[in-house]
């Protein structure tokens, strides 16, 4: 970042002197007003709750506009790294900065490979659970586990070990979903086979059984790669924020990550394509097609409390980039698999022609965004609604990691420590039991 040439000048009604703030300049979006001295020169904070207005770090890996409705991973656009990358490719640019070439392509998604085990013990530390326990409630506990199992890798503060955990993590996820999803289904567990794609490996994983050969569909891998490389970072969010602070204490990486995945299991972030999928299953229990106008009109009231899941973002005042990607993908999954007839996909299609074409819906920039169609497909490929944010935790582990060094990497980085506004009791004395 730069000084801006001009300054911010803070002012006060009540005569206190003005003061100057700095404003830096960042190369796309909006300048930001440095405030780490105020306290000192005013004695007060900002206020900011959700902190929407506050650039909490400097970082270089992912940018959003939500206003054009753009994503740039290390200044790529999602639309071409979609297009044209597989997740390996992008997860060395989002860790390293560039994209690989075939040699170093093939070299990464080696050192990767070779990780993508996991301790047999883990097999035990999974029989604790019960088994119709939420996998978000396994993967979290999974996550943090591995840092009593690859010890050697636990100091956040050396360059070597942030590295071979990054590997691990990039590597185990996927195997570490599957395992959770196996035992909810009482299957065996599938090892690993490293001779195929990250993608065709997680399939391979998730469904085959040790009585049959399971062959990947082409078509399928290559739509979970795109799930995977659409989730793979998302800028300064919920999780992402939480990575860093965990992070920030000097925790190790498997820790900080571990604190991702429990953040995002919550309905509002990563719980979003979950909910999405219930929704549409309960419109189908009332009525299914024939009550989509009803549904949506119950929407529109703002006193009835029914909600459109899957639909606007929180950033994106557009159209989300990742959502016209993963429409595609959507409609391909399910030609290849002969469901465009399936009940609860015309459902879906029902309510997306009718949230891009009703002025309520256009006018308030609600429209269908990444979760809705990722849901969709993910439904469609075979995976259960209750794995689909796992399937994000799987995904978005490379940005969490490649935040978290970053953050480390930063001289200016420090623990996290928010203030904030005291509403409670001034103070006051304890009276004796008898005089309460």
């Amino acid at each position: 970042m730069k000084l801006a040439d001009n300054k911010a000048t803070l002012s006060f009604s009540d005569g206190k002197p003005s003061i100057d703030l700095p404003v830096y300049q960042g190369t796309v979006g909006p300048d930001v007003i440095d405030i780490r001295k105020l306290y000192g020169q005013t004695g007060m904070f900002t206020y900011d709750p959700g902190f929407l207005s506050t650039a909490s770090c400097q970082s270089a890996i992912t940018y959003i506009d939500g206003d054009k409705g753009e994503l740039l991973y290390r200044g790529y656009p999602i639309e071409q790294l979609a297009t044209n990358c597989d997740f390996m490719e992008t997860c060395h640019l989002l860790l390293y900065g560039n994209l690989p070439n075939a040699e170093g392509k093939e070299s990464f998604a080696k050192r990767v490979t070779n990780h993508t085990m996991v301790n047999e013990q883990m097999q035990f530390f999974l029989r604790g659970f019960r088994r119709d326990a939420h996998p978000m409630a396994i993967m979290t506990g999974l996550v943090g586990a591995l840092s009593a199992f690859y010890h050697d890798s636990t100091d956040i503060n050396n360059p070597e070990h942030r590295e071979i955990s990054a590997l691990r993590l990039i590597a185990k996820m996927p195997t570490l979903v599957a395992m959770a999803y196996k035992y909810s289904m009482g299957q065996p567990y599938m090892y690993p086979k490293n001779n195929l794609s990250y993608a065709g490996n997680f399939m391979h994983m998730m469904f085959a059984t040790p009585c049959g050969e399971y062959v990947v569909n082409p078509v399928i891998e290559r739509a979970m790669d795109r799930i995977f490389i659409l989730h793979a970072d998302h800028e300064q969010n919920a999780s992402t924020s939480t990575v860093r602070l965990c992070g920030s204490s000097g925790t190790n990486p498997f820790a900080a990550i571990a604190a991702g995945v429990a953040c995002l299991w919550g309905p509002a972030h990563g719980g979003a394509n979950e909910a999405c999928l219930n929704m549409l299953e309960d419109i189908q229990r009332t009525g299914g097609i024939a009550k989509v106008g009803e549904f949506m009109e119950q929407v529109k009231d703002k006193n009835s409390g029914v909600k459109l899941m899957g639909f606007g973002h929180r950033v994106y005042k557009n159209y989300d980039p990742r959502a016209k990607l993963m429409q595609e993908t959507c409609k391909e999954v399910l030609a290849e698999l002969g469901l465009e007839n399936d009940p609860l996909f015309k459902l879906a299609m029902a309510l997306e022609k009718i949230a891009l074409e009703d002025e309520y819906f256009v006018s308030r920039k609600l429209y269908p965004n990444v979760d809705f169609y990722s849901g969709i497909v993910q439904r469609a490929i075979g995976i259960p609604v209750n794995m689909f944010t796992g399937v994000f935790a799987l995904a978005r582990t490379v940005g969490w990691i490649a935040q978290l060094n970053e953050m480390i990497s930063d001289p200016e980085y420090k623990i996290g420590r928010p203030r904030q506004l005291f509403t409670g009791s001034v103070k006051r004395d304890v009276l004796p039991i008898s005089q309460r």
